[in-house]
């Protein structure tokens, strides 16, 4: 099987994962709904899950109260063949498929073949993971992909107005410091509108009821730029800066922005400067990416064991 040939999308299942008991039962709910899901019944399963995975085969996802555990899996689910990967490795590979062919530029510069790709994206978290290229013997072009947990990092604030948010979030929600996952999650977003007006709303009516160059969104792209602009320079990701996640997807002004642009670009000496402009950004404004890269996954880890 050759890993460049096209995915298609047979059909799709959407379930909350807060009305599962546990892994077992949400499987459950999808093989229901879709017979045809049915790890007995196909070449391969993957599975991607947001948190860090263990050995290939386990996961206790820090937003989820169960595990994914897959050391028994053929007993257990009857998958004599399955992938368990972070969900931004699905992002990463997501970039390699039909949807990272098609995704928005940001920042239109040429992506090098041979270089790193990195990826990020905004949600109910933040996910970040890299795509790496190397040669084999044969001289063809593979890649590896890496998951991170760099969402939790402590996120970095620059003014003393946003050391004023900094510590708004510390008291308001009850944070030891603040991450990356509160600050550019939809959670985050609407914290930056409480902070900014006094306004409680949900995140979706935060980006409904605010103008494109209100204070909110201002605030808001400026932070995403910032993610972007040291995730860049962590990674330098030559091979392309790909954006992804609800946030953006749902609400591009947000890294479609002067605002975005400017913060991104904004190093401190000129050849850094420089090195950033040199990054080509793209948005993957299908919401179902992931999806589509755990189907590559699938697709390449079939392709290689047919090789063996």
């Amino acid at each position: 099987m050759d890993a460049s040939a096209k995915l298609r999308q047979i059909a799709r299942v959407w379930l909350e994962t807060k009305l599962a008991t546990s892994f077992a039962e949400l499987l459950r709910q999808v093989t229901e709904k879709e017979p045809s899901f049915s790890p007995q019944k196909v070449d391969i399963s993957v599975f991607a899950v947001a948190g860090p995975v263990e050995g290939g085969v386990y996961c206790r996802p820090p937003n989820i109260p169960w595990e994914v555990d897959l050391r028994r899996a053929e007993a257990d689910y009857g998958a004599k063949h399955f992938r368990l990967i972070n969900d931004f490795v699905a992002q990463a590979w997501a970039c390699r498929s039909p949807v990272g062919d098609a995704a928005q530029e940001i920042l239109p510069n040429q992506l090098a073949e041979d270089q790193l790709v990195a990826v990020l994206g905004a949600g109910t978290g933040l996910g970040k993971a890299f795509l790496v290229p190397f040669a084999t013997s044969s001289g063809r072009r593979q890649y590896l992909a890496l998951p991170s947990e760099g969402g939790h990092e402590t996120f970095p604030v620059q003014s003393a107005a946003e050391f004023r948010f900094f510590e708004f979030l510390q008291q308001s929600r009850g944070l030891l410091y603040p991450t990356y996952d509160d600050v550019v999650s939809g959670r985050g977003i609407a914290a930056v509108h409480e902070f900014l007006t006094g306004e409680k709303l949900a995140p979706a009516e935060v980006m409904k009821s605010c103008l494109p160059d209100s204070p909110t969104i201002s605030w808001a792209a400026r932070f995403y730029g910032r993610v972007c602009r040291n995730f860049a320079l962590e990674s330098l990701c030559f091979g392309g800066l790909f954006i992804a996640g609800g946030v953006a997807v749902k609400n591009p002004q947000l890294v479609t922005s002067a605002a975005f642009r400017d913060e991104f670009l904004a190093a401190r000496t000129p050849q850094h400067q420089q090195l950033l402009s040199r990054i080509g950004i793209r948005l993957m404004s299908e919401e179902e990416s992931g999806l589509w890269g755990a189907a590559f996954c699938g697709l390449i880890s079939l392709e290689a064991d047919h090789v063996q």
